[in-house]
Formats: C-alpha cells, sequence, structure tokens
C-alpha cells in the first residue's frame, strides 16, 4: 500500500479527528475503483507547505496517485509527499485540518469537509441548513417544540 497509517494509538475516541481515517478511506476507495485520488488544500492554513509558484494562499488541489507522488505518508495528523512541480521535485506537507476535500478526479466523487466537521453540534442547536421542523403546534411531553434532524448530507 503506499500510503502508511500511523499515529492514534491511545486517543480519546471523544476528541480524536474523523478527517484523517475518512481520508484513508476514500483514498483507498478511489484506488480500488480506478480512480485517481485528489485533496482539495486550504494553502492558507498553518503548517501547509508548498512550492512557492502554486501555494497563493488560495485553494489547490493536489493529486496524489501512487504514479503521481512518491513517499506518500498519511497519517492522523498530516499528508506529507514528494511531488515534481514545473518539473522539479518539491516536498509536500498538508495538515489534515487543510484538507477541504478528497474526491476522485475522474468523477467528483469523495467528501467534502465542513471547517467544523470535527467538532459535533451543541446538544441544542439546530442542524446546520435543515430547513425549519414543521411544528404545527405539536409540542414533545415537557413542552418544547421538537428539534430539526441532524442529519448532514454528503455529497
Amino acid at each position: 500500500m503506499a500510503a502508511r497509517h500511523g499515529g492514534g494509538g491511545g486517543e480519546d475516541p471523544d476528541k480524536a479527528s474523523t478527517r484523517p481515517y475518512l481520508l484513508r478511506a476514500i483514498y483507498e476507495w478511489a484506488l480500488d475503483h480506478g480512480l485517481t485520488p485528489q485533496v482539495l488544500v486550504d494553502a492558507g492554513v498553518d503548517g501547509v507547505m508548498l512550492p512557492d509558484s502554486v501555494g497563493g494562499g488560495g485553494r489547490i488541489a493536489l493529486t496524489i496517485h501512487p504514479r503521481a507522488v512518491k513517499g506518500l505518508e498519511m497519517n492522523n495528523e498530516c499528508l506529507r509527499f514528494s511531488a515534481r512541480f514545473a518539473g522539479r521535485p518539491h516536498d509536500v506537507l498538508v495538515p489534515v485540518a487543510a484538507v477541504l476535500a478528497i474526491y476522485g478526479r475522474e468523477n467528483g466523487r469523495g467528501i467534502f469537509f465542513h471547517n467544523d466537521m470535527d467538532e459535533p453540534p451543541p446538544a441544542d442547536a439546530p442542524a446546520p441548513d435543515a430547513a425549519p421542523a414543521a411544528t404545527n403546534g405539536a409540542r414533545k411531553k415537557n413542552g418544547a417544540p421538537p428539534r430539526p434532524p441532524r442529519l448532514r448530507l454528503v455529497k
């Protein structure tokens, strides 16, 4: 396997990020289906190391297929690899928090992350992007209106 999985031993599961595990899963899924895995990176996040010619502080799509990179390491903290930009090799470091998405280049399917994805919503917070629940005057037994569902659509 091209990606080495590291870290994570003994972490508190309530505080551990799910993002690195999802990154590795979609990476494997893309390779298994003959797709070219790409990550969308926020180059402005602290710790991102890219060549000056490509960073620019914006968003950049990076191909992480084994044919395009060398020494890919995907652990719970970062993605690290060597790749060629304008024909010259460069070391790349991307903290997991800077990864905005991972997807197959050919079909665009994968996971797009929200900045607050790893933080559970407060117990009384409405679901993001959810339409308000139609209560029609209905109330729970304790008198409180029903809460909207907490499911989040991931395309």
